[in-house]
């Protein structure tokens, strides 16, 4: 299954947005009696502003005209008074919308950040870390941006222009037909242009999601690059980055200013429209300078806000983008479905049964081919076979990371796709070459997922782990169980091992996976864990993959895993044989 967020269709993306959409919707449900009141208060400074400037063409014709102060005097207390109301009710909606929005983007982060969790191990190798951590982090802080400041000006926009529009027409038709002409040009400019301005807003989230992955990229790998002495490749390929970056982001930039510039020139020609007819209605007597006062002052009520629409309409492209990036994750599915449990097959003695397996990471490339093989309880097999022959993609179909394409996985003779990940967890342990860990200590990495043990005493723990004939491996920090642990390096790769390694023993899996386990552990501290394994229950099947061969001596089966393969290579001295010569026959 194809999870690249890079390869997404443009029809792939709408019908993403629009599945994405309502679950949105659900994220802001607990927000609608805050969101109501904030509407409240913005149609409330609406209103109390379209009201003003005919209350001032009114005075003017009524008291100033006539020269009486006095009534002049008593409706500038009331438009005071009004103008302090809307100051109020503006602060108002700017505060809750502004909740409203840090609730969204929390919310929000946390719904991706757990779908990401439900992803497949394909989905992260076919996506770069930098890209998902700015989807996570820059596309929901668009959306925050607009939900808590746009959205409701965009609201009361929209309601001062329409007011203002509605008082254009009502004080004399004609001359509010003319005022209004030119925001049809500008309404028909805003349709076909913004698609461009989306397009060029969803490249620059790209570039900057690419840019991000870059730096991630080059800084977890800069011990390299500092011991081959390659800074020029760092840099190089971050100025050929941050160049694509630079360019989308201006182009953007230059997309979302163009509406003011356009809106400012039509709301220019809308107001010289309003002098040059108004002043000939006064001159033939059809109309006020009270009234054309108030007639300019809803020309710019109508114009002005629309200049403020331009960038409100940027923000909403940018936080559509955004949306479009981030839905495609949220209405993606694992292909690792866990199917309706079906009746277990009679038992035959074996914990591990391959079918007719057939496995590719790509579609027509296999690099497993009717695989057939079974694993007993309490025996060790060991995997072996030249680099890139299948052996990890085997273990990671054991440990159901992946699904094969054809044929079927059993575990303790029942279909593997039929257990809950929490059953397989504690079923099977997995040791990898290069062990994750999270900063923290060792105590919080031996447990994790481990609610066995979750609400032990550090001295209970310690007993538990000495009982498991861990404790040697305790003893080489120096703190033991509160020894740090963080992503620089506070510990050696092969202390992280041994932290991995006491994290997937103490679980007492059935089936045990150790992936080149030993591959940077000394001998003497290989012999200790070669110890270990031996005291695990006697039910616990061991599956080692190595290159090295004193770790496959004492293995009850060697498999030969190569060319789509998997064989039975007999002997020891024969897998030796196989792997020097590379051939199945020999």
């Amino acid at each position: 299954m194809n999870y690249n967020l890079n390869d997404i269709s443009e029809q792939q993306q709408k019908t993403s947005t629009m599945g994405a959409l309502q679950k949105l919707l659900q994220l802001i449900t607990e927000e609608r009696s805050n969101m109501l009141w904030a509407l409240v208060a913005i149609l409330a400074n609406s209103g109390l502003n379209l009201v003003a400037p005919y209350i001032i063409g009114h005075v003017i014709d009524r008291y100033v005209v006539p020269k009486n102060f006095h009534g002049v005097m008593v409706w500038a207390g009331i438009l005071l008074g009004m103008y302090i109301i809307t100051f109020g009710t503006s602060y108002l909606q700017t505060r809750m919308m502004g909740g409203v929005g840090q609730r969204m983007l929390f919310k929000l982060r946390n719904t991706i950040f757990n779908k990401l969790q439900e992803l497949p191990v394909g989905f992260f190798n076919q996506n770069k870390a930098g890209d998902l951590i700015s989807r996570v982090n820059n596309d929901t802080d668009k959306i925050n941006q607009f939900f808590s400041q746009s959205l409701m000006q965009f609201i009361g926009t929209i309601t001062t222009m329409t007011g203002a529009g509605i008082f254009l027409l009502a004080i004399n038709f004609k001359l509010g037909v003319a005022t209004l002409l030119p925001g049809l040009l500008i309404f028909i400019f805003t349709k076909f242009s913004s698609p461009w301005i989306k397009k060029r807003n969803a490249l620059s989230m790209q570039r900057t999601g690419g840019l991000s992955a870059e730096i991630q990229e080059s800084l977890h790998n800069f011990k390299v690059i500092i011991a081959f002495n390659r800074r020029d490749y760092f840099r190089n390929r971050f100025e050929a980055a941050n160049d694509k970056n630079y360019t989308s982001a201006l182009a953007a930039g230059i997309a979302n200013n163009v509406f003011i510039p356009v809106y400012g020139f039509f709301g220019a020609v809308a107001q010289l429209v309003v002098l040059t007819f108004g002043i000939y209605l006064i001159s033939t007597g059809h109309f006020s300078i009270g009234l054309l006062v108030s007639y300019l002052a809803y020309a710019v009520n109508f114009y002005n806000p629309l200049r403020q629409l331009a960038a409100l309409w940027a923000n909403f492209q940018v936080a559509m983008a955004g949306w479009d990036r981030i839905s495609y994750i949220l209405n993606m599915e694992t292909n690792l479905k866990v199917l309706p449990e079906a009746a277990v097959e009679k038992s035959n003695g074996t914990i591990m049964e391959f079918r007719n397996v057939s496995f590719g990471y790509d579609e027509g490339k296999e690099i497993l081919h009717n695989v057939n093989f079974t694993l007993e309880p309490g025996k060790t097999y060991a995997l072996v076979g030249p680099t890139g022959g299948g052996k990890t993609t085997t273990a990671s179909l054991i440990a159901r990371l992946y699904d094969p394409v054809t044929g079927q996985v059993l575990l303790n003779n029942r279909d593997i796709r039929t257990y809950q990940p929490a059953e397989l967890t504690n079923k099977i342990g997995f040791i990898l070459q290069e062990p994750f860990l999270f900063s923290g200590t060792v105590r919080e990495n031996i447990l994790y997922s481990n609610q066995q043990y979750l609400n032990f005493s550090n001295e209970q723990l310690e007993e538990t782990i000495k009982a498991a004939g861990l404790q040697s491996l305790l003893d080489i920090f120096e703190k033991g169980l509160n020894t740090e642990v963080n992503s620089g390096d506070s510990i050696s790769l092969g202390q992280k091992q041994l932290i991995a390694f006491m994290r997937a023993v103490l679980r007492s899996p059935a089936l045990l996976i150790l992936d080149e386990a030993t591959a940077n552990i000394d001998t003497i501290t290989e012999q200790i864990l070669q110890d270990i394994l031996n005291k695990l229950p006697a039910t616990t099947t061991r599956v080692i993959i190595a290159h090295r061969l004193n770790t496959i001596q004492n293995a009850d089966e060697i498999f030969f895993v190569n060319a789509g393969e998997v064989i039975r290579a007999g002997s020891f001295d024969h897998a030796v044989n196989m792997l020097l010569h590379g051939d199945r026959q020999s």
